[in-house]
């Protein structure tokens, strides 16, 4: 029922900027104090709009710190929300992880979260010159399953430490560094 709602609301508000705009034009002929009174009405509203998702945003990163490893589906199900816009969320929030303490992965159809301590121990494992079963083997207490999930956090730190490594090389002000 909500999700219909709110598939509703979307639709309404795609049409009612349109809407609002000529009422607003009609309006302001006729009383143009009424027109300003409704405009500031509006802007208002309209800012208000942004709250929830602000709030869903503050929430998500709050519940994310007080986790480990966590996917996407269970992030929907512990917030009791749609998973459409946590897998969105946590897109936004993969790409640009370069400087965080956790890290976020797409392996095998969903994200995944991992926490600074695991990111900590998978690093000092790796370092250690183990390999994906063994690096596995230790990380069970921590809810990792799969080694794609191993495979998909290497490859994520391998990806960031080109993208440094490029981003220190371009845009470095002294070429000889």
């Amino acid at each position: 029922m909500p999700g219909k709602f709110v598939k509703a609301l979307k639709t309404i508000g795609r049409r009612w900027f349109i809407f609002l705009i000529v009422v607003i034009l009609i309006i302001f002929i006729f009383n143009q104090i009424a027109a300003i009174i409704l405009v500031i009405i509006t802007l208002i509203l309209f800012g208000l709009s942004y709250i929830p998702t602000l709030l869903f945003s503050k929430k998500l990163n709050t519940f994310l710190s007080s986790v480990d490893v966590i996917d996407d589906k269970s992030i929907a199900r512990k917030l009791k929300r749609p998973l459409t816009p946590i897998q969105d969320k946590m897109y936004k929030l993969s790409k640009d992880q370069s400087n965080k303490d956790w890290l976020i992965t797409f392996c095998n159809g969903q994200y995944s979260f991992y926490n600074e301590k695991v990111i900590i121990k998978f690093k000092s494992f790796y370092n250690k010159g183990l390999g994906e079963k063994e690096i596995l083997e230790k990380l069970r207490n921590f809810e990792i399953k799969t080694k794609a999930e191993i495979k998909a956090i290497k490859d994520a730190f391998i990806f960031i430490s080109k993208f440094l490594s490029f981003s220190r090389i371009s845009f470095s002000p002294n070429p000889l560094l």
